[in-house]
Parts: C-alpha cells; sequence; structure tokens
C-alpha cells in the first residue's frame, strides 16, 4: 500500500532511504502547523507587548523592552517556519529580492541584544529596537507584490 502511495503521489517507485522515512515521520499535518503558527505567533505578540509594558519599569525597562521586543520579533519570524518549512523559509528569507532587507533586520536583533547585554548602552538598545521595526517592517512587505514600490512612492509623494 505506501508503494501505492508513493507512485500517485509522484514520488520514485524505489524504496525510500532512512532519511526520507524520518522526514515523513517528523512532518505535520497542515492543521498542526496552523496551529503552532498562531501559537508561536501570538506567543511573539505577546512578548512584544510585555516589552512594551515593561519600558516604564525603573532602571532596567529599557533593557527588559529591547529583550523581550527582540524575542517577541523572533517568534513572530519564527512562527512562518511552521507554515513554510525551515528550509522553504530560509530560502525565501536570503532570496535576491529581499536580501538587504534579511541581513539588516537579522544585524538589528544581534545588535539590540548586544546592546542591552554587552554594551550596557539603553540609549543604543533602544535605537536598535526602532531600527528593528522598520526592518522587519521592510523585510515583511516584500512578500507582498508590489508592496514596496507602493510605500516608496508614498514616502516620495508625502516628502515633495
Amino acid at each position: 500500500m505506501d508503494k501505492l502511495k508513493r507512485v500517485l503521489s509522484g514520488r520514485d517507485t524505489e524504496e525510500p532511504s532512512g532519511l526520507a522515512e524520518v522526514i515523513d515521520a517528523t512532518s505535520l499535518g497542515w492543521g498542526t502547523r496552523v496551529k503552532c503558527f498562531i501559537a508561536c505567533f501570538a506567543l511573539g505578540c505577546l512578548f512584544s507587548f510585555l516589552g512594551s509594558c515593561l519600558l516604564w519599569v525603573p532602571k532596567k525597562g529599557l533593557l527588559l523592552f529591547a529583550v523581550f521586543y527582540t524575542l517577541g520579533n523572533i517568534a513572530s519570524i519564527g512562527s512562518t517556519l511552521f507554515l513554510m518549512g525551515p528550509m522553504k523559509q530560509l530560502k525565501r528569507m536570503f532570496d535576491p529580492t529581499r536580501l538587504i532587507a534579511t541581513v539588516v533586520m537579522l544585524l538589528c536583533l544581534v545588535l539590540t541584544l548586544c546592546s542591552a547585554f554587552w554594551w550596557r548602552k539603553e540609549g543604543l538598545a533602544l535605537l536598535f529596537c526602532i531600527l528593528q521595526f522598520f526592518a522587519l517592517a521592510w523585510y515583511s512587505i516584500s512578500f507582498i507584490p508590489y508592496a514596496r514600490d507602493a510605500v516608496k512612492k508614498c514616502v516620495s509623494v508625502c516628502l515633495s
């Protein structure tokens, strides 16, 4: 029966390798993928919201904001791994059309955490959080056809 499924699904008629069996056994169904996406995205939103609330804590508020905001963004980006799969997500992230946006976004994530933990510069952490927001927005709209062109035109009209 398994051989018939492989033939009908377009797979080769030869016996699957050990790696193919592991991939088939560990792949998630679509319903599970959507549930995991929603849970991970909600966790990312919760972290970002919690970071925004912790911004007003005396002395350590800015540090907590930077950390939770960054963790929220990482969880939100990571949530899409459930929909596309890790390899397809990485290929799309480093596609030539969004390579610069991806590198800037990842760099801002890392620099936010570095400025919060190692350099202990709250102002720098806040600056990187702001840059992180814009980089993530630019990265996100790269998945919508012609959205970048529309944003560029809107900004140029507003500035002129």
